[in-house]
């Protein structure tokens, strides 16, 4: 009876860590940049086999198969940190910038203001690159994302948010 116990215990940690692994995980916001959709300290549910499975604590694929949408919500890996922010284009879409009166980048039906440093950072690329998606936190004006470290590629994503 003891070793069965012992037993189903054993089983249901390592299920329980072969789960948040490579299936499922509740993170915690950190900071407001993607306020409103996401609070300061709101706990979220992250699919990680949204789009392939996830190498552990290294933020790549074993398998890939599916890269992330306009509007998904994804986690990834930027210099070793767990951030999440809003992906708003994907490899191939059409950016448009204009300096004309302030610096903005067009893409998908979105008007994005930028610094000119941002600006001078990306206005060389017309397009989003394969591979590749643009994220920005909700909250622009605090947010850190794609305008000022460039666009992350989608090896890096390594889940999306799916309840908030």
């Amino acid at each position: 009876m003891k070793k069965c116990f012992v037993f189903t215990v054993v089983a249901g940690l390592f299920l329980g860590l072969f789960i948040k692994l490579f299936c499922f995980d509740i993170l915690y916001v950190s900071g407001v940049s993607m306020e409103p959709a996401l609070n300061d300290g709101q706990a979220v549910l992250v699919n990680k086999l949204a789009y392939g499975l996830v190498k552990p604590f290294r933020g790549e694929f074993f398998v890939q198969w599916a890269e992330p949408s306009d509007g998904d919500i994804v986690i990834f890996l930027h210099d070793d940190k767990i951030v999440v922010k809003r992906c708003v284009a994907v490899g191939g879409a059409q950016l448009d910038f204009s300096g004309d009166t302030e610096y903005t980048l067009s893409v998908n039906g979105k008007k994005i203001v930028l610094t000119e440093s941002q600006f001078r950072k990306m206005a060389q690329f017309t397009s989003v690159p394969e591979g590749y998606v643009l994220v920005l936190g909700d909250n622009y004006s605090e947010s850190l994302d794609s305008r000022s470290y460039g666009f992350v590629s989608t090896e890096n994503i390594i889940g999306k948010v799916i309840i908030r």
